[in-house]
């Protein structure tokens, strides 16, 4: 298994870096077995479940991981893992960075939320953001929404990762 590679954090004004393992093509792998797993032995909501929290537990990077649903024009919150609830369980589409990723089809990665106008913050220490659409039969059904609490938290290996991801749980995000 290849070494994870690691995330420079500054804090604040401290200028003080610390290290968090971000995923590789061998974790991801591994992970995306699990939700297989998961995929099979459940359906609906609680496959939903499981696989944001194998996510979440998965990457550290994945500080915060939510699975929102489409309906009508709104993106509904409907399964969630991290330390605690988000506020923004109803954003309409094209609001914010995740629904704009609904209302186009392309998953979007912003390094650093505080320059990205569109960010809604549900957190204080998130400062980065990756959402990946769900798309069942050439319609978006939903999205996979991650926050870091580091800059840059997120790369190419993770929009890939959870594209896989979102192909997987498409079917459970359509019923």
């Amino acid at each position: 298994m290849a070494v994870p590679a690691t995330v420079p954090v500054g804090l604040g004004e401290e200028s003080r870096m610390e290290s968090l393992s971000r995923i590789d093509r061998g974790l991801a792998k591994l992970l995306l077995y699990k939700v297989d797993s998961a995929l099979s032995s459940k359906t609906g909501r609680t496959a939903r479940e499981e696989v944001v929290k194998i996510l979440n537990k998965g990457v550290p990077t994945y500080a915060w991981v939510g699975i929102y649903l489409v309906h009508g024009n709104d993106l509904v919150l409907d399964a969630w893992s991290g330390p605690q609830p988000t506020s923004h369980t109803k954003i309409p589409l094209g609001k914010g960075v995740c629904g704009w990723a609904a209302k186009t089809g392309r998953p979007e990665i912003v390094s650093d939320v505080s320059k990205d106008p569109r960010y809604l913050q549900c957190f204080e220490s998130t400062k980065s953001e990756i959402v990946v659409p769900v798309v069942f039969q050439s319609k978006v059904v939903g999205e996979i929404d991650i926050d870091g609490d580091v800059l840059n938290a997120f790369s190419t290996l993770d929009k890939e990762f959870l594209e896989a991801v979102a192909a997987k749980i498409a079917r459970a995000c359509a019923n």
